[in-house]
């Protein structure tokens, strides 16, 4: 652990001083006027502003000047004596100030300001586009072409990029990344928060239900369309050029003018590979488990079931609760008009039931021959078991039977399947490649396995997957015309494509 971690903040101490209604809100004033690029204050300014406030109109000149004091002792404020009003030396020993807000007093002061627009529940949104955002920055780092004088080596677009533009693209790619998983946190906390919930069991929240519902469908489909070709290319990501863009990042972070302390390039290529690895393990998880991606689909589906979980409730309570006070006064008003009682029997057996029936249990129907009669079948028995708690069924010990013989027969009879199915295969493979415009008829087991093959092709960038059995293939595209795939039982449309073994 950073040793950083384990000092206490001496800047956050006016928030909970004595006196911290007069420390905030001196602070707030320093930190909108810095907002407005007012760095610099005098205490005049001050004073002025929070006496406008009914909150401040005892408040003296000396005491804003102990409380200045106490705000420079915790670091909140930086004094600056000010030298250009200084008409004689009496005046330049009194030391007159002028005061501005640290870095961390900014910082404070605008998570505070935040916390007070959030009010008491979580905010957060799912915005769908920044999965499109996302991918598209990462197709941008991660973008090559091949090198015409060396056929094995790739041109990466980021060796064509300037270092501003590098970082700026950077800065996209983890601010996109960064508001998409606090947003979609700081959203799914709202949703299982307690005051939702209770909000959920009311009427008022049929209203809401539908529209909540799409919100989360929505963005679980764009979640599913981009998540895979992300996975990719962050699996298929080089750590070279990983080292490179971080290496270039930290260069162009020294390079920009400051006054302070910089930190060492290696601490800045740390910190930027970490962005990289929280990106990474967010999408692929590590070795411990399984990754925040799966989870976030995981805890988006569970919310969906959840509330129509609830709205399904308050439909059933509202329909429990609906008077019947109408019906009834209908079916009394029909048994009053009944001539016989043999007709009001009549009238309760089709609208309550026949009152003294016997409820018979049988198995399952033995044909599924719609044209077979009750009388055909064979009669079902049933053991009465006797009511009483403490009966128990006498059970006999019986000998564990080994199934090794079948287990056998099984595993040779499908190894025999596989490799059937692979001869097949192989019959098409003509000049380490299959041509699919010259294919005769196929089986559909070919059929099945060619568009599988195709589709995992298709989700790569260079078009390239593998089989099976371990073989490397690259899918071509010939040309744009259509081509026929016949096979015993259908044609099927599709391009013309041609799958070429790399091996």
């Amino acid at each position: 652990m950073d040793e950083k971690v384990l000092k206490p903040i001496t800047e956050v101490s006016y928030l909970t001083a004595a006196n911290v209604g007069r420390y905030r809100g001196i602070l707030r004033y320093f930190y909108t006027q810095y907002e407005r690029l007012h760095h610099y204050l005098f205490p005049e300014e001050v004073l002025s502003y929070l006496r406008q406030s009914m909150f401040f109109q005892d408040y003296t000149e000396e005491q804003l000047q102990q409380d200045l004091n106490q705000l420079v002792e915790w670091k909140n404020l930086i004094p600056r004596q000010d030298t250009t009003r200084v008409t004689s030396v009496e005046e330049f020993k009194k030391k007159k100030f002028r005061y501005q807000c640290t870095p961390y007093t900014v910082e404070i002061e605008r998570m505070v300001q935040g916390l007070e627009e959030m009010g008491d529940s979580f905010g957060g949104s799912l915005e769908r586009t920044l999965f499109d955002r996302l991918l598209n920055s990462l197709i941008k780092l991660l973008a090559y072409r091949s090198d015409s004088s060396h056929q094995h080596r790739k041109i990466y677009g980021v060796e064509d990029m300037s270092d501003e533009e590098l970082y700026a693209l950077w800065q996209e790619l983890y601010d996109n990344f960064r508001k998409l998983t606090e947003g979609a946190t700081d959203y799914l906390a709202h949703l299982q928060s307690e005051k939702v919930e209770e909000m959920m069991m009311t009427e008022a929240f049929l209203s809401y239900k539908d529209a909540v519902t799409d919100y989360l469908r929505n963005f679980m489909t764009a979640l599913q369309h981009t998540s895979f070709r992300i996975e990719n290319l962050l699996a298929d990501a080089p750590d070279q050029l990983i080292q490179l863009i971080t290496t270039r990042l930290a260069d162009y972070e020294l390079k920009i003018p400051r006054l302070d302390e910089r930190p060492p390039k290696e601490s800045l290529i740390e910190r930027f590979f970490g962005q990289w690895q929280d990106l990474t393990t967010w999408f692929l998880g590590d070795e411990s488990g399984e990754s925040d991606l799966i989870y976030l689909q995981n805890v988006t589906n569970e919310t969906i079931r959840r509330i129509t979980r609830f709205a399904q409730r308050i439909g059933e309570r509202h329909h429990i609760l609906k008077s019947r006070r109408q019906d009834y006064l209908f079916l009394a008003d029909w048994f009053a008009r009944c001539d016989t009682l043999e007709e009001a029997h009549e009238i309760s057996a089709s609208v309550f039931g026949v009152f003294h029936t016997r409820h018979l249990f049988s198995g399952g129907k033995a044909t599924e021959d719609i044209y077979a009669e009750i009388w055909d079948e064979e009669p079902t028995e049933v053991t009465i078991k006797p009511r009483v708690r403490r009966y128990r069924e006498k059970t006999k010990p019986g000998a564990i039977k080994s199934l090794q013989q079948e287990k056998q027969q099984t595993l040779t009879a499908y190894l025999k399947e596989r490799e059937a199915e692979q001869k097949l295969v192989a019959e098409i493979v003509q000049q380490n490649q299959i041509v699919l415009a010259d294919l005769p008829l196929v089986d559909p087991y070919i059929r099945k396995t060619l568009l599988r093959w195709i589709g995992k092709s298709m989700t790569h960038q260079e078009r390239m997957a593998k089989t099976e059995t371990g073989r490397k293939f690259r899918l071509i595209t010939v040309d744009d015309q259509e081509i026929t795939l016949r096979a015993e039982d259908g044609n099927l449309v599709m391009p013309n494509f041609v799958i070429q073994f790399l091996e």
